[in-house]
């Protein structure tokens, strides 16, 4: 295989075979041919109907192998190419569709010849096209289409390009207090106002379009390199973004992240330019100074240790090194502890105390989420007694099971067998599963545990989609609204209307109403006049300083 020399102005050229992920937009035909128009080498041509050469053309005039009309455009390249030191372009017609070729000089007296149907890769610059006012923002399909064709030909014709990749924050919070549809058309009202013509920035004569892949990230590609051009457009998109929205006499606020990867860089395929913008937008909210993150090997040592993570806490799983933190949720009227709500705690060797938000995550994206959950149900049948001398036999046990292991096939199994072990008697034991978890468990299998006497709560109210009908239809026994309520409900009026509201839904379905984050007695006051039943928080502390060793561990 032959490849094009390095573009002489300093923009590296990458090997077309190491694209792996641009098969669909490699060249059609590559031929090494010489000054005179002598055909030396050639690789490919499946592509090219009725341009497909024999076994035998080697060292054949061109015009011997194809039309006339494309021989002698060419040898026209060929010797433009060798006589300018640099590449030259063109394009023709063939069998009626379109086709590109480029030649590039190799030497004194030969050429590559590079030949691959054209692709459109329309990018505006300062303002639309006329009569095409959103070229500039494409639908997700045609977007990751015009993404790839844009890298394949910044790889072919060794051009610069970077994706940014920019969550915004905010939307999914619109989707939940009021729908999905109104929260798309607050993130399309924002980004409208990134028309090229309302671009004003030191790097806005860059060219660039945009595409929304998801509820919250949009990613744009941008035909440059230069950071600090690139920086000072993102940076601009991203101010725009964080304007205030208003729709329907009210005023939403969004939170832009921004990322970028170049092209050549950071990444040579689509797949992982992306991926490394959004890693380096992943940072941004992070670091959480609004500036924009460009990609860096520091962000790739940072994955790897996950990866290290990943591997200790397995071992700390086989080792039994995962304990439970528990803290004492009371009634809010008589003060007394009706549940001990564990929480999983991680003590290493070498990090010492492991956030659980950080290996949480870790474990549901490695695979471990069950063997997690599963340690964390041993552990805690080894605290039972300890909990029950110390407040009780009434008070339950709470536990809440990692995501991924609710939404197991084996997950009725695995609580089966842990109440088979009698350790925990299933009416003082408790599993608490997230809202937004509620509508994707298996109906069945939240029956089953009920039917074996467990008590199931629903946690964090407020933040899931789940509809009342799923919530007065399921088994479950209380309610625990969402944090950020809580911690509002005296100086916002709205967080105590909409608690009061839950509360009262609770009521209403023969529920147990549960706040969590209870932080002083004129809190504890508000949410008992309300009609909150029970509560934890730093009012009441942990119990035993947030720790019960069990027996098997002392």
């Amino acid at each position: 295989m032959l490849f094009p020399a390095p573009w002489h102005r300093g923009v590296p050229c990458w090997p077309l075979m190491q694209h792996n992920e641009l098969l669909n937009t490699l060249p059609d035909f590559i031929a090494l041919v010489r000054r005179d128009g002598v055909l030396l080498s050639r690789a490919g041509g499946s592509g090219l109907e009725g341009l497909r050469s024999a076994t035998d053309d080697k060292d054949q005039p061109l015009d011997a192998v194809w039309p006339q009309e494309l021989a002698t455009l060419i040898r026209q390249l060929v010797r433009r190419s060798i006589a300018a030191r640099t590449a030259s372009e063109a394009k023709f017609h063939h069998h009626g569709v379109a086709y590109e070729v480029r030649a590039t000089a190799q030497g004194p007296d030969r050429a590559v010849c590079v030949i691959r149907r054209a692709l459109s890769t329309t990018m505006p610059t300062g303002g639309a096209p006329a009569g095409d006012t959103q070229s500039w923002r494409l639908e997700r399909r045609d977007f990751k289409r015009q993404f790839k064709d844009s890298i394949s030909l910044a790889v072919l014709r060794e051009r610069p390009a970077a994706v940014a990749a920019i969550y915004v924050d905010g939307v999914s919070d619109v989707a939940r207090i009021v729908d999905a549809e109104f929260a798309a058309k607050i993130l399309s009202a924002a980004i409208a106002r990134l028309a090229p013509d309302s671009t004003q920035s030191p790097g806005a004569e860059i060219r660039w379009y945009l595409g929304q892949l998801g509820g919250s990230l949009i990613a744009i590609v941008l035909e440059s390199c230069d950071r600090e051009r690139i920086d000072a457009l993102v940076a601009c998109f991203c101010q725009s973004l964080r304007e205030p929205v208003a729709r329907n006499d009210a005023t939403f606020h969004l939170v832009a992240w921004a990322g970028v990867a170049i092209l050549g860089q950071d990444a040579t395929s689509p797949r992982l330019l992306l991926e490394h913008a959004r890693s380096a937008a992943n940072e941004a909210r992070r670091v959480g100074t609004g500036a924009v993150q460009f990609f860096s090997d520091t962000m790739k040592l940072r994955a790897l240790a996950r990866l290290d993570i990943a591997h200790e806490l397995r071992l700390a799983i086989s080792n039994r090194g995962i304990r439970l933190r528990y803290v004492g949720r009371h009634d809010l009227a008589s003060g007394r502890v009706v549940a001990a709500v564990g929480y999983l705690q991680w003590q290493d060797a070498f990090r010492g105390e492991v956030r659980a938000a950080e290996f949480v995550k870790v474990a549901e994206t490695t695979g471990l989420a069950r063997a997690l959950s599963r340690a964390a149900l041993e552990r805690l049948g080894e605290d039972y007694a300890s909990l029950r001398s110390r407040y009780g036999a009434e008070a339950r046990i709470s536990f809440g099971p990692l995501r991924h292991h609710v939404l197991h096939d084996q997950f009725l199994d695995d609580i089966t067998d842990f109440l088979k072990t009698g350790t925990v008697p299933a009416a003082q034991f408790e599993l608490r599963i997230g809202e937004r978890f509620l509508a994707t468990c298996d109906s069945h299998v939240l029956r089953s545990i009920a039917g074996l006497g467990v008590h199931l709560i629903v946690e964090d109210v407020g933040y899931g989609m789940s509809s009342l009908e799923l919530m007065a239809r399921a088994p479950i026994d209380g309610l625990q609204l969402g944090l950020s309520w809580i911690t509002n409900v005296r100086r916002d009026p709205i967080a105590r209307k909409l608690c009061h509201a839950a509360f009262s839904m609770a009521a209403a379905l023969g529920l147990t109403s549960i706040a969590k984050g209870i932080d002083d007695r004129e809190q504890r006051d508000v949410l008992l006049a309300l009609g909150c039943g029970e509560g934890l928080g730093n009012l009441y502390g942990a119990l035993e300083n947030g720790i019960v060793e069990s027996a098997a561990a002392s």
